[in-house]
C-alpha cells in the first residue's frame, strides 16, 4: 500500500468522513493535525494553496479534500491509486 497523509483539525466533520472511508477500506494513514501556523502553512504550500481541511495525499500526489476522495471512490479510481 502507498503512504497516505491527511491534514486535519478538530472539530471537522469532513475530516471524520474522509478518515472513515480510508478506515473502511483498511488503509493506514498518517494524520497531521494542523494545530500550529507552521503546519497550516505546510499544508497550504503542499496543496497548491488550498486552505480547507482535510487535504489528502497519496504518496506525494495531492488528492484534494473529502469530496475529492469520495469522487475518486465513486469513479472506481481510488483503489488503483492506493496500490
Amino acid at each position: 500500500m502507498k503512504k497516505v497523509i491527511i491534514y486535519s483539525k478538530d472539530p471537522c466533520p469532513y475530516c471524520v468522513k474522509a478518515k472513515m472511508l480510508l478506515t473502511r477500506k483498511n488503509i493506514n494513514f498518517t494524520e497531521i493535525k494542523i494545530t500550529s501556523d507552521n503546519l497550516r502553512e505546510e499544508m497550504i504550500a503542499k496543496s497548491g494553496g488550498r486552505m480547507t481541511v482535510p487535504q489528502i495525499f497519496i504518496e506525494e500526489q495531492h488528492v484534494g479534500g473529502c469530496d475529492d476522495l469520495y469522487a475518486l471512490e465513486a469513479e472506481g479510481k481510488l483503489d488503483a491509486m492506493l496500490k
